[in-house]
């Protein structure tokens, strides 16, 4: 009995394999060309939106409280000033989150008395950090990263002033 040869593999044409080729550049160019699933972390709540919004105004304030302990504290300005810098770059950070809200300053409790001013801006610094830390629970997605570090941000301006 002769030997057995082994069976070759099959060999695909030209065409099937073209064919083959075609039909999966077009399966991959509509994998790729349709919009992703919207990420449910990523929808805003109507109660979302509103607390968001009202972060803009704790820290529109707490802005605001800068800039009063810098006026009564021109000394606490030369030393902390950039601190007052990144409250309001965080403060243009919250408004773009936010988009279409733009509720004023509360004013803070009052201007801080002479030679208190470190003190008095520390507890305003307190007072936005806690409620930026408490809202970021009621987020989701970005906008709650975005208050996350902003309050911890703030958790470090209240240890450099102390």
């Amino acid at each position: 009995m002769p030997p057995t040869l082994p069976l070759a593999p099959r060999a695909f044409s030209r065409r099937t394999l073209l064919a083959v080729s075609a039909a999966g550049l077009a399966v991959a160019a509509a994998g790729c060309t349709s919009a992703p699933p919207v990420d449910e972390r990523d929808t805003v709540t109507s109660a979302q939106a509103d607390e968001l919004a009202a972060q803009v105004a704790v820290q529109a304030t707490l802005v605001e409280a800068y800039e009063r302990a810098f006026e009564a504290d021109p000394a606490l300005a030369a030393t902390a000033g950039d601190l007052g810098t990144q409250a309001r770059a965080q403060l243009d950070r919250l408004r773009a989150a936010a988009p279409g809200s733009s509720p004023s300053a509360t004013a803070p409790p009052e201007t801080p008395p002479p030679g208190e001013g470190q003190a008095w801006l520390r507890a305003q610094v307190a007072v936005a950090a806690a409620s930026h830390a408490a809202a970021a629970l009621g987020q989701s997605g970005g906008r709650a990263a975005l208050l996350g570090s902003i309050a911890a941000g703030l958790r470090g301006h209240d240890a450099r002033l102390a």
